[in-house]
């Protein structure tokens, strides 16, 4: 199916990378990192140029986020994935309580509920249903989702915690264009390979005083076993010095730095506002055709980072999306291969400009129209 579908010269992106995995990375950045030649790359991490490309990204974080003043930006090697075992070692006290609603919430929840002193207990939702987060008695840690990237389904609303509950987001494919109220969150974590227009292998993580002092209580607990490359009070000792507790790629911090500072020229409202105006034209698009329709069917709950659309069984997306690459037009709109939907999962991230996505939107509809007609 779709063999025979060229894709009209008119409608082709000015850039082909819609996926939600690995981000839209800007080649102008890729070309400024080159620039630097021997003065960065290859440059120990604890020497003042790779601590002063740090600072200025922790600090462009603080700014473009409005962050309390007594909040730290820390960062370290291995992405979320590793940090949800950091978090479980040096963060959760004994009774986490996650919202699951998809594949990563769930991942985040096997991974407390592989470390045998903790009691983790959770509430789930069928994929493609939104679940916000309630304050949860006998809890000490509530965990839940700004965005699910398996699904596109992102929260909507946080609840107030005691003194005594650390409310931790991970926030990995919504940050930046998804807003919360920070004053509600202890730990905030994203990798940047998402909104922020970096590579993996990285974490970032926006931790409230409350969180700051569980972590550094925890990690002198000598009766609790944390590996040294996992604890969290060293990776917060480290950042307060704009630097990672072990060797990490420097790249991926100056391309965070980059999207940092482009993102910073707008500011985050102007930069929410267009994330709201591209799903809208996403969503609007798939109402309107008879053969499409929105995976996430209560509308608050639809992502303004990553649309999931799903696309009437006889037109196969696979086909149309190997088609599109061997023609170099589109990349990586394929669904998330466990949830086995003929679905499209497209990425709205900040470098994904509007007119390409509405190019992207023509490009498909006449895809399948043209074999209706056949």
């Amino acid at each position: 199916m779709f063999e025979n579908f060229k894709v009209p010269k008119e409608l082709i992106p000015s850039d082909p990378r819609f996926g939600v995995g690995p981000s839209l990375i800007p080649v102008e950045a890729v070309e400024k990192l080159a620039k630097t030649g021997h003065e960065l790359l290859g440059t120990s991490h604890r020497k003042e140029a790779v601590r002063k490309v740090v600072k200025e990204m922790q600090d462009g974080l603080r700014t473009y986020f409005k962050l309390p003043s007594d909040y730290e930006v820390i960062i370290g090697n291995g992405g979320a994935t590793l940090f949800w075992d950091m978090i479980g070692l040096g963060m959760v006290e004994k009774n986490p309580y996650h919202f699951i609603c998809g594949e990563f919430s769930d991942k985040w929840f096997r991974a407390n509920k592989n470390i045998p002193w903790l009691k983790p207990d959770a509430k789930r939702v069928e994929f493609g249903q939104g679940l916000n987060p309630v304050a949860m008695a006998g809890h000490d840690f509530l965990a839940c989702t700004l965005n699910e990237t398996s699904t596109g389904v992102m929260l909507t609303d946080l609840p107030n915690v005691d003194n005594e509950t650390i409310l931790a987001i991970d926030a990995t494919s919504g940050a930046g264009q998804i807003p919360i109220d920070f004053k509600k969150s202890d730990l905030y974590y994203f990798s940047p390979q998402k909104v922020f227009a970096s590579e993996g292998g990285l974490y970032v993580a926006i931790l409230s005083p409350k969180a700051i002092e569980r972590a550094l209580r925890i990690g002198k607990d000598n009766s609790r076993f944390i590996p040294e490359s996992l604890k969290l009070s060293h990776a917060i000792d480290y950042s307060k010095q704009n630097q990672t507790y072990n060797t990490p790629a420097i790249s991926t911090i100056f391309f965070l730095n980059e999207q940092v500072k482009l993102m910073n020229k707008l500011g985050e409202e102007k930069v929410v506002s267009e994330a709201k105006r591209k799903a809208e034209l996403m969503y609007g698009w798939a109402k309107e055709k008879p053969y499409l329709n929105a995976f996430i069917q209560e509308q608050k709950f639809r992502s303004l980072t990553v649309a999931t659309i799903d696309i009437e069984e006889k037109y196969k997306v696979d086909d149309l999306a190997a088609v599109l690459r061997s023609q170099g037009v589109v990349y990586d709109i394929d669904a998330y291969r466990k949830l086995g939907r003929n679905q499209y999962r497209i990425g709205m991230f900040h470098n994904v400009s509007y007119e390409n996505l509405e190019k992207l939107t023509q490009i498909i509809s006449l895809a399948i129209e043209s074999e209706i007609s056949l």
